[in-house]
């Protein structure tokens, strides 16, 4: 429960001691995994005193146990080792200190770690971490790369020269840091997330040589693994040889077997790139040239042609076509006008051979009644009727005298 105090009743420091000490108290005893970072066994001494640091975080305990307890483990742990220990929280009330007191202590072997990384590795993997689309493809040529590495190491080394031997222009950006031990995590952390904030920063590669697997246990880390996966800039691993995989492996953009082969792999080589060049450029001047080779041939066929070397000949041939063609046009016109003028002729004949004029024309005479029907029996007028009498030259009236079919008589002409 919370205590109430104020300015005016205030507690002693002996007293908020004491109580601190019973809520650790109440903690019980728990397991508790981390690196050794400092080890103390004094001579005579009945307690070992050690100092445990989570590798991940820049937070340590103090760690007590008895000689006894140690010494069941003291020839497969040292300084830098991962162990598990089984220990009570305890508050030393005059000093103000924590400290754990170890009851026991147990070494994390190297297949139990391999056995958390499992576990790890397929949870980030189950969160989409290791996803090939989140792979973000390198600059062909950057300009600032940035190097986190251990100085003075092998693997700053091989990364700056092999990058500078294949280009000499290129520039680097290099954050020397602890590449194993408890201060590796957060240091390597913080140099990645240093190098991002740089806008000019192209890439970054993160470079170690071989190691056991304890070694190279940093960059397996989780928080490692997510601040890299969260950069914008894109990372190359380059951890160990090529049998080495370290998750930063699995989350990086791109994965070099060394760091001989990450600075290939980031940087191109100036020589092959000019010989690349040059055999583009050769193989361009060859394509055009060749297709103006072929154009020439072709031209030089196309002017051999007879069309071309005498193109009047076309003219000519077209020329006696279109008067053979008009020549017989011209007589097969002649044919049909003959022919047509010959039956119209032969039709004008008949005609005027069937015509009633024609008859007309040898005296005959047509009568017709007043109605213009023609008269073709005596019964078909009355005495008195008027008729006109038509002949070749004209028409007359007549009229009817007498009965019918007596002899009419002629009478005044219209015409």
């Amino acid at each position: 429960m919370a205590v109430s105090t104020s300015a005016e009743t205030p507690i002693p420091v002996g007293e908020v001691s004491r109580l601190i000490g019973g809520w650790i108290d109440r903690l019980g005893a728990v397991w508790v995994e981390g690196q050794i970072t400092q080890l103390s066994r004094r001579p005579g001494a009945g307690v070992v005193f050690l100092t445990l640091r989570d590798p991940s975080h820049d937070i340590s305990l103090s760690v007590t146990c008895y000689r006894q307890v140690f010494d069941k483990v003291a020839d497969v742990i040292s300084e830098g080792a991962r162990v598990v220990v089984h220990a009570k929280p305890e508050w030393y009330a005059p000093r103000g200190q924590l400290s754990l007191r170890a009851a026991e202590i147990r070494p994390v072997g190297v297949g139990e770690l391999l056995a958390r990384l499992e576990q790890l590795k397929k949870s980030l993997a189950a969160e989409g971490l290791f996803a090939a689309d989140r792979k973000r493809p390198l600059p062909f040529l950057p300009q600032l790369i940035g190097l986190v590495c251990g100085r003075a190491s092998a693997a700053e080394r091989d990364v700056l020269e092999n990058a500078r031997h294949r280009w000499p222009a290129v520039r680097f950006e290099v954050r020397n840091v602890p590449v194993q031990g408890v201060h590796a995590v957060p240091k390597v952390i913080e140099a990645v997330q240093e190098l991002d904030a740089l806008p000019e920063v192209d890439v970054i590669i993160v470079a170690r040589g071989g190691g056991s697997v304890e070694d190279l246990l940093p960059f397996s880390d989780e928080q490692l693994v997510r601040t890299v996966s969260a950069a914008r800039t894109p990372v190359v691993s380059a951890i160990g040889h090529e049998p080495d995989s370290p998750l930063l492996d699995l989350v990086a953009d791109l994965r070099a077997s060394t760091p001989t082969d990450a600075a290939k792999k980031v940087v191109p080589d100036v020589g092959e790139e000019l010989a690349r060049v040059r055999q583009l450029r050769d193989r361009a001047w060859r394509a055009v040239n060749g297709f103006v080779e072929r154009e020439e041939r072709g031209l030089a066929a196309a002017l051999q042609r007879p069309c071309i070397q005498r193109p009047q000949r076309m003219v000519e041939e077209r020329e006696e076509q279109i008067t053979a063609l008009l020549e017989r046009g011209r007589r097969t016109l002649g044919h049909l006008l003959d022919r047509a003028d010959s039956e119209l002729a032969h039709t004008l004949a008949r005609v005027v051979a069937l015509s009633p004029k024609a008859t007309l024309e040898r005296g005959y005479a047509v009568l017709q009644k007043a109605d213009g029907s023609a008269v073709r029996s005596p019964e078909e007028v009355g005495a008195d009727d008027a008729l006109r009498a038509r002949v070749a030259e004209g028409e007359f009236r007549v009229r009817v005298e007498g009965v019918p079919g007596a002899v009419a008589s002629a009478g005044d002409t219209d015409s």
